[in-house]
């Protein structure tokens, strides 16, 4: 896409409806920078508009996903004069990847993270908001942060929203690191690769599966599934049910009923999209 060519710090590539985003600072295990997390996050804003995108690989350059937080800029801010509260500097860094991981999380495109070596603090945070992750062997998360006297002020929420509270205290409190297998077997990602010809392989099986699922309706659902626990149950169905009406008679309900009245792939799920 021409309109990213200018990124620093990623790569972006569109095949059909998948972007793919490559961290590509490979010379520091893809170190999440400011200028990263803004990148990222222009990335996402341009690409909600765009209905051809249905999809977004996120990965790293180098054999790594994401190292966490970048030392540079944690050492400019504390460089900076300290402030009170909002107008620390070490606030505005924090809160910056915290709105941008948000904006990630709550993205009406499949978000698909393909996971290899690092993924510290940070990096460990974005693959907790994909909604479909698989690991490579050489895969190894952490939540370091309380082994550097800091705390996973941004990350928290959403690795106890991944995996629930009881786990999330054991790996943050003791700053553990594990491997894919455990990983997998935690929630953290949904598949463990064991070598990267399997990795490739199940990532081209998701995308496939994406494209079978339609747009709108995919978006729809997500957003449904964010909803949930947040609101109270009887709105909840309530509305959903509008937007089950509303879905039954669009042009997307339309053509799936009849595509599966007449044994054939809808629209949607046509080779060449």
């Amino acid at each position: 896409m021409e309109s990213f060519s200018q990124c620093e710090t990623l790569l972006v590539e569109k095949h059909g409806p998948t972007l793919h985003l490559t961290i590509n600072r490979p010379d520091v295990r893809n170190a999440m920078s400011l200028e990263m997390v803004a990148e990222l996050s222009a990335v996402f804003s341009q690409i909600e508009q765009d209905a051809s995108i249905r999809a977004v690989v996120i990965r790293g350059a180098g054999g790594h996903f994401c190292a966490g937080g970048d030392i540079k800029d944690m050492a400019g801010a504390r460089n900076q004069e300290a402030g009170e509260a909002k107008d620390d500097p070490f606030y505005k860094l924090n809160r910056a990847f915290g709105q941008m991981i948000q904006q990630v999380n709550e993205s009406s495109k499949v978000v698909v993270a393909v996971i290899e070596g690092s993924v510290m603090g940070g990096g460990f945070g974005l693959a907790c908001v994909s909604d479909v992750a698989i690991a490579g062997p050489t895969a190894k998360f952490g939540m370091p942060e309380t082994t550097l006297g800091i705390i996973p002020a941004q990350i928290a929420p959403f690795v106890v929203e991944r995996i629930g509270l009881t786990q999330t205290r054991r790996l943050a409190l003791l700053g553990l690191r594990i491997d894919a297998g455990e990983a997998c077997n935690l929630g953290i990602v949904h598949q463990a690769a064991g070598s990267d010809e399997e990795l490739e392989d199940m990532l081209g099986k998701a995308l496939d599966r994406i494209r079978q699922c339609a747009p709108n309706a995919t978006a729809e659902t997500k957003s449904l599934l964010l909803r949930a626990g947040k609101e109270d149950m009887g709105d909840l169905l309530d509305s959903a049910g509008v937007k089950f009406a509303a879905a039954i008679r669009s042009s997307e309900g339309s053509e799936g009923t009849m595509a599966f009245m007449q044994k054939r792939p809808p629209s949607w799920a046509q080779p060449g999209d």
